[in-house]
């Protein structure tokens, strides 16, 4: 087949990476739908399903008619509807709010790289999808209370700019340091509402990993989250910003696998460098010199972290390569 207008790299490798993401998401739902027990939960979790399944066949048609071979990405193997539930309470709902998250950065990000009409149209369909689920799941969670909502604060009177460079001060050994701004609360808040779920779900990753490697990097992880959550409470605790109860979802006794080593890991992989960006983005935005050193530090470990994953999956042939550019060293000497 003669292609009149191929994808060019960067559509390529982010159109791959959407396809990991997106099978990867599939055989979550599939697990959660045959355990959720509640009708509205099926509806959210199946018609995302049914829209991720049309996208899904959109890249693999494109993958076929620019002649490139079909990524392997994660398949029904990965997933075990047979095990008993291992996480309750809305989790499911939380999960699947948390992926949207990560799903509109991989998006934004993957349309800045996109110059092909085909390609734009899946990127666009995707983030409506992502948008409208997302807004589900949030009404979905306030609803049943297990969402909890981001501190109350006064309503500002008047307009001020900064003028000293005390502002940016967070480490005083005497004296108060500034009260918290509302963008730094707002961001510590997210940070907060986003490692309790993950800790919930790596908890559950480490009941049932089948490798004991595997399960050791689980707990780890699950310990470098409550690090992160314990951080983070002392600053706002620090200011005397009250702080919401956590997520009502819980984790259930179960030690069997509802998926394979192969998609948790991947999925903490994806979840650590989603987790990346935030800090990245908290640095960036908190103007109090504490908060950005504390932040610093807890994306160094997180990086640390994440390094460790991938050697794991690389040990494992876990990982799947990526498409790559020509090597032309290769092919010349091969032609010698």
């Amino acid at each position: 087949m003669v292609q009149t207008n191929p994808i060019n790299v960067s559509e390529i490798g982010s159109i791959w990476q959407t396809y990991q993401e997106k099978t990867l998401i599939m055989r979550f739902l599939e697990y959660f739908i045959e355990k959720s027990d509640d009708p509205q939960a099926r509806n959210i979790l199946g018609g995302l399903w049914q829209e991720l399944k049309f996208y899904v066949n959109e890249m693999e048609e494109l993958f076929f008619e620019q002649g490139m071979v079909k990524p392997v990405g994660f398949s029904k193997e990965d997933v075990f509807l047979d095990a008993p539930k291992l996480y309750d309470n809305g989790f499911d709902i939380m999960f699947v709010r948390v992926l949207k998250e990560v799903s509109m950065g991989l998006y934004t990000l993957g349309m800045n790289m996109t110059y092909n009409k085909r390609v734009m149209a899946i990127y666009e369909g995707l983030t409506t999808v992502t948008q409208k689920i997302y807004k589900l799941s949030t009404t979905y969670l306030l609803e049943r209370g297990i969402l909890a909502l981001p501190p109350k604060v006064t309503m500002p009177k008047k307009t001020e700019f900064i003028k000293d460079k005390k502002y940016k001060d967070g480490f005083k050994l005497f004296g108060d340091k500034r009260p918290l701004n509302d963008l730094e609360v707002g961001i510590i808040h997210h940070n907060l509402e986003v490692n309790n779920i993950g800790m919930q779900l790596i908890t559950g990753f480490a009941q049932c990993a089948q490798n004991k490697e595997v399960r050791k990097y689980f707990l780890k992880g699950k310990e470098l989250a409550k690090k992160q959550v314990s951080i983070m409470e002392k600053i706002l605790l620090e200011s005397d910003v009250q702080l919401s109860a956590v997520s009502g979802a819980t984790v259930t006794t179960s030690t069997v696998p509802p998926f394979s080593d192969k998609l948790m890991m991947h999925c903490i992989y994806i979840l650590n460098g989603f987790g990346l960006v935030g800090a990245g983005t908290g640095a960036f935005f908190s103007m109090r010199n504490d908060i950005v050193m504390k932040t610093v530090f807890i994306a160094k470990d997180v990086y640390t972290y994440a390094q460790e994953g991938i050697e794991i999956k690389f040990r494992h042939g876990w990982f799947e390569e990526p498409p790559q550019m020509e090597n032309r060293n290769r092919i010349i000497k091969g032609s010698e």
